[in-house]
C-alpha cells in the first residue's frame, strides 16, 4: 500500500504537490511540513491518501484530478443510468 501527500489548492481546482511514501509515518511527517509550509493558506488542502497506486487514487479521489466541468459530467451521466 502507497501512501500519497497531497498539496490542493482548491480554488484553482490543482494538485501543486504530490509525493509518494511506504511509510504512513513519514507520509504523516510529510503532511505536517506542508502544513507548515501551507499555513494561513485557506484554499490549500493537504491530504495523505493511501492507495494500491496513483492511477488507483485517481478513480477513487476524482475531485482532486478532474475539473469541476468533469466532475459535473459524470454526475448527470450517472443520474441517467438504472439502478
Amino acid at each position: 500500500m502507497h501512501h500519497y501527500l497531497v498539496v490542493y489548492d482548491r480554488r484553482r481546482g490543482k494538485i501543486l504537490k504530490h509525493a509518494s511514501y511506504y511509510d504512513s509515518s513519514r507520509a504523516l511527517n510529510a503532511r505536517f511540513d506542508a502544513e507548515r509550509e501551507y499555513r494561513g493558506q485557506h484554499d490549500i488542502e493537504i491530504v495523505v491518501l493511501s492507495a494500491e497506486s496513483w492511477e488507483s487514487l485517481a478513480h477513487t479521489h476524482a475531485r482532486y484530478f478532474k475539473g469541476a466541468q468533469e466532475l459535473a459530467e459524470a454526475a448527470l451521466s450517472r443520474l441517467g443510468e438504472p439502478s
